[in-house]
């Protein structure tokens, strides 16, 4: 089980701010697959964010990814 260190009104909002902006995400896979992308953060919905990267694939992960550590961002 993971550690939640942050609030998901926290995340949300911090997500939300990085709209639009490049970031460079650390995603766990699991069984040790770590894949590391720079995107751009498309959209933010109410459950779910949207990331565009720079091959132009999007990918959704949901809040709880972060709150959880699946998915760490870094903004440049």
């Amino acid at each position: 089980m993971r550690k939640i260190t942050y609030g998901l009104d926290e995340v949300k909002t911090k997500i939300t701010d990085l709209k639009g902006k490049s970031v460079n995400l650390s995603i766990n896979r699991g069984r040790k697959k770590i894949e590391l992308i720079t995107a751009t953060i498309k959209d933010v919905y109410p459950s779910v964010f949207t990331i565009s990267t720079t091959d132009k694939k999007v990918q959704t992960f949901s809040y709880f990814d972060v709150m959880c550590g699946n998915v760490v961002l870094e903004f440049n």
